[in-house]
């Protein structure tokens, strides 16, 4: 049993794509997986999944078992913001971790996603390294982009909240940027990067 949180670099940089990719894998090859989503906020006129969407779809759970209902909130705007704004309580970091109920069965993977980049406020008293520090996981994943500026991205992200694993998503072997990239940050900075899905797959195992 892996607990595993996924951060990353920014907002939009393709964690939601990477976990679901990663836990759709995972069930498809017989290994049991769960998704949780503390809080999750999003543009109202989105006709797209939401993020717990997506991750409910690779798991097999109801996207309200991925994020509580009332942790929904419907402006594209950090958590704590939105939830201000639309006149909701103030809650914490702690309240996210507690509202964290996993199924019966001890899943051989629980993944919790985190909103934004490491640093993004996700309650009124933390962001999501400390979500991240308080739930004390097995690995933690990193998600950044394979190109122009991603050292420089994955080095401060790494300052607040040192990663397990790198995950240069979008990665294409035939980019020279791309494999130097990847090169860099792994003999240079020393971290393990990954630019698979079935690679990351087999770190989280």
């Amino acid at each position: 049993m892996t607990l595993v949180v996924c951060l990353g670099t920014a907002t939009e940089i393709g964690k939601t794509f990477v976990g679901a990719a990663v836990l759709s894998q995972l069930r498809a090859t017989g290994h049991t997986v769960t998704a949780r989503k503390p809080v999750q906020s999003y543009a109202s006129d989105d006709t797209g999944p939401t993020d717990a969407d997506v991750l409910a779809s690779a798991t097999g759970e109801h996207p309200h078992t991925v994020c509580p209902g009332h942790r929904w909130y419907p402006i594209a705007m950090a958590p704590p913001m939105a939830s201000a704004l639309l006149g909701r309580d103030e809650f914490g970091v702690r309240h996210l971790v507690d509202e964290i109920e996993w199924p019966a069965g001890d899943p051989d993977v629980r993944w919790v996603e985190t909103i934004g980049g490491v640093c993004s406020p996700i309650a009124f008293d933390g962001d999501s390294a400390d979500l991240c520090r308080m739930l004390a996981p097995d690995r933690v994943v990193l998600v950044a982009d394979a190109g122009l500026g991603t050292i420089n991205s994955v080095r401060l992200s790494s300052a607040a909240l040192p990663p397990s694993i790198v995950y240069l998503n979008r990665y294409d072997e035939g980019n020279e940027l791309h494999r130097l990239n990847g090169a860099w940050l792994a003999d240079r900075d020393g971290f393990d990067v990954v630019t698979s899905v079935a690679e990351l797959c087999a770190r989280v195992l």
